[in-house]
């Protein structure tokens, strides 16, 4: 079983990024699938949730900016994030079942 997230990097305030995951090793589309994040020095949040049945659902703090989305066939999913902020950098991970990637480092900064 192994879950690989891709596509962090280091952007400006209001610009995009698109994360990727991976996984393999399980039926992909009989989990939820989440993605999380920890900001430095604080403690991880949770960032949205794409169901077996593709309902979204999203943090208060993301809704309207990030979206999630998931291909079954292709055992992936993504993390759409648009209008980013200085508080959006964090370490990004991909949940799906009891098993989490290692983890994308996303920074906004000017």
């Amino acid at each position: 079983v192994q879950v690989v997230e891709s596509g962090g990097g280091s952007v400006q305030p209001g610009q995009s990024l698109r994360l990727s995951c991976a996984a393999s090793g399980f039926t992909f589309g009989h989990y939820a699938l989440t993605w999380d994040r920890q900001p430095p020095g604080k403690e991880r949040e949770w960032v949205a949730t794409i169901s077996t049945g593709g309902g979204a659902y999203y943090a208060d703090s993301v809704k309207g900016r990030f979206a999630i989305s998931r291909d079954n066939a292709k055992n992936t999913a993504t993390l759409q994030m648009n209008s980013l902020k200085p508080e959006d950098t964090a370490v990004y991970y991909c949940n799906i079942g009891n098993t989490r990637g290692r983890g994308t480092q996303v920074t906004v900064s000017s």
